[in-house]
């Protein structure tokens, strides 16, 4: 899902959108009803941070086409969420000297990491059996939740999931967010789409009165000139970890135990001090919970 996730944003122009997104809501505050990132993290939990001593570099391995996660700026420098929550990882782990982070083509993650050009991928791989059984993942850091878009005119002034019923909900044949409507809302009428932009025309003309899909893409997308206006966020968001997987993780090999912890303690602290919401903020600063 992720992957597919990825190259939407990447061919369907949502990389320039993520970017202007970013900077026009960026004066945004709390106050004007931005939502935090939901907690993964026990406030009572703790994980023993390693001893990194004899540590001699931790590479993080990562991509330049999932936006707005790892990106290109306009000055040419890699940036964006995972960018910055690096940064922060290192800080908190105080091996900031030793941290680098690296961008290859996501076919070459893989065979880099296990080619020791690196040693921890932070890219939006999706988390399977099988590369269980070869790598080793952190705690999840943020999940990608399923959301409603709907339509204001077909809507009218009830602008809430409730309202649905009897009204076409469009979503992608074929898609796991197409499955999860059908398991999660059995009642309601799904009109299926052959790709995300006929769906998105489709809601946009009034021909269904709402779309369900990924709530970040839905989030930009109803931000933006291609919607004009026409069309908002029902209030939910919907996760599951059997259509949608595990969330976003960093990934090592399975013979470095004492790295994985150790990123999952700075993981829980920077939740824990709130360093990880504003990361969030910072890249969705009008939310997509």
């Amino acid at each position: 899902m992720i992957r597919a996730l990825r190259a939407l944003l990447k061919f369907n122009g949502i990389f320039t959108l993520c970017v202007l997104l970013i900077a026009a809501f960026s004066g945004l505050s709390r106050a004007a009803g931005v939502h935090d990132l939901p907690l993964l993290f026990d406030a009572r939990e703790r994980i023993a941070k390693p001893d990194l001593s004899g540590l001699a570099r931790l590479r993080f391995l990562t991509t330049v086409d999932f936006p707005p996660f790892n990106f290109i700026d306009q000055s040419g420098k890699l940036s964006g969420f995972h960018v910055d929550l690096v940064r922060e990882i290192c800080r908190e782990l105080e091996i900031e000297a030793k941290c680098q982070i690296q961008a290859v083509t996501f076919a070459e993650l893989q065979p880099a990491l296990e080619g020791g050009q690196g040693e921890a991928i932070i890219a939006g791989i999706g988390i399977s059996p099988e590369l269980r059984q070869r790598f080793a993942f952190s705690r999840a850091f943020m999940k990608l939740p399923a959301r409603f878009a709907a339509s204001r005119q077909a809507m009218g002034g009830d602008l809430v999931v409730s309202a649905l019923g009897g009204k076409p909900v469009g979503a992608v044949s074929g898609t796991t967010h197409e499955a999860m409507l059908k398991a999660f809302f059995p009642a309601l009428e799904v009109k299926s789409f052959p790709t995300r932009d006929a769906m998105l025309a489709a809601l946009k003309g009034g021909a269904v009165a709402a779309v369900f899909s990924d709530g970040m893409q839905l989030s930009f997308w109803t931000a933006g000139n291609d919607a004009a206006n026409c069309c908002t966020l029902l209030k939910g968001a919907y996760f599951s970890q059997r259509f949608l997987g595990e969330g976003l993780t960093i990934m090592n090999r399975r013979g470095d135990p004492a790295l994985t912890q150790a990123i999952d303690h700075a993981l829980l602290e920077l939740s824990r001090k709130g360093r990880l919401n504003e990361i969030y903020l910072r890249y969705f600063p009008a939310g997509i919970y």
